[in-house]
């Protein structure tokens, strides 16, 4: 098995995962619920999305051929409060992440080592991606948490639900016994 081409898998894995989880939550929240801010030094769900997305598409476009931090990006209004709706954060999110996954799907083992600049400062692809893989979980954290929060007995989990471990261990382990 070839390292590189089996972290791109891992990776591409990795992103996904983060991405379904930020798709869960924001399946969860209203209309409203994409406005709510703990206060005004917070940023809403729809601002994490506007930035998430402003920072895919400025870092993952011509990725291997332009700065990361494009001429077109204005980041600053990335932190303004302006979705009209959850549709357009939708797909506002959806083009984010279709831009970076497009790019991140097309690369090979052999751009791993590659050179990229992100604000004029150089990075190796494999820097670069380690580097969103941090920024792009921690804002998808922010957005489930708000999303408990504002949702709170009706948040529906993503994952093993409290109290539940021991039950979902042995469900487990049932099943990959009976695999074997």
């Amino acid at each position: 098995m070839e390292l590189g081409k089996e972290y791109l898998k891992v990776i591409q894995e990795r992103f996904q995962s983060v991405k379904d989880l930020g798709d869960r939550t924001i399946s969860q929240l209203s209309e409203a619920d994409i406005h709510w801010r703990l206060n005004e030094a917070s940023n809403s769900v729809g601002i994490i999305v506007k930035h998430v997305s402003g920072n895919m598409v400025s870092r993952w476009s011509d990725f291997l051929t332009t700065d990361g931090e494009k001429l077109t990006r204005n980041r600053d209004q990335e932190f303004e409060d302006d979705i009209s709706s959850k549709q357009e954060m939708i797909t506002t999110w959806e083009k984010g992440w279709n831009t970076f996954l497009g790019t991140l799907n097309g690369l090979e083992s052999q751009d791993l080592l590659k050179n990229v600049t992100i604000r004029g400062e150089k990075h190796t692809v494999l820097e670069a991606i380690e580097r969103q893989l941090t920024h792009y979980a921690c804002h998808v954290g922010q957005i489930v948490y708000i999303g408990k929060q504002l949702k709170d007995e009706n948040w529906e989990t993503l994952s093993i639900p409290k109290g539940k471990s021991e039950e979902y261990l042995h469900g487990e382990l049932k099943n990959i016994n009976r695999k074997e």
